[in-house]
């Protein structure tokens, strides 16, 4: 396989990866499993699938092992990275339906967790706020391919527009 980079271009290869590859989960750092246990499954509604003492959790939607790592094995009592390091910027999970997604926004309403924004990509409706440890987390549902966006060459043409979040309060689950 050859593989070349250079400063001013994006790394190429010959051989693309498998498209059926999927990101199966992410583990995350957090300072207190309680908290974020809560918010993960408390707020959001994962299960929980299995615990490792106080160091350890793994949570998921649904009968899969796991979506998400959490685990305090190097950031016990840590604080959120500083803005302007790399890390993270965000974990996006897609929801199947808009009335999904609108049903997550009503359980951060009750919870009284504030957004940092919400935009409709075209492509997508997401919802964007911080789990307890300062996360990153893009909540959202895909459209239908055949709605996405295109240009007059039949290219894909995403765009943030603000999303109403009003309208997506009237869905009912």
């Amino acid at each position: 396989m050859a593989f070349t980079t250079d400063n001013d271009k994006r790394p190429t290869t010959t051989v693309p990866i498998d498209p059926d590859v999927i990101i199966g989960h992410v583990h995350l750092k957090v300072a207190d499993l309680e908290r974020s246990l809560n918010f993960y499954c408390g707020v959001l509604g994962f299960k929980l699938t299995q615990r490792l003492g106080k160091e350890a959790a793994f949570v998921a939607a649904g009968n899969y092992h796991h979506h998400l790592g959490l685990n305090t094995w190097e950031s016990e009592g840590g604080e959120p990275p500083p803005q302007g390091f790399t890390g993270l910027y965000h974990v996006a999970l897609r929801y199947p339906t808009q009335a999904a997604l609108a049903d997550a926004l009503k359980r951060l309403e009750a919870a009284s967790i504030v957004l940092d924004g919400a935009s409709d990509h075209g492509v997508s409706e997401a919802l964007y706020l911080r789990d307890p440890d300062g996360n990153g987390l893009e909540l959202y549902w895909d459209r239908p391919r055949e709605l996405w966006p295109k240009d007059v060459k039949g290219e894909l043409q995403m765009v943030t527009r603000p999303l109403d979040l009003n309208e997506m309060r009237r869905f009912d689950r």
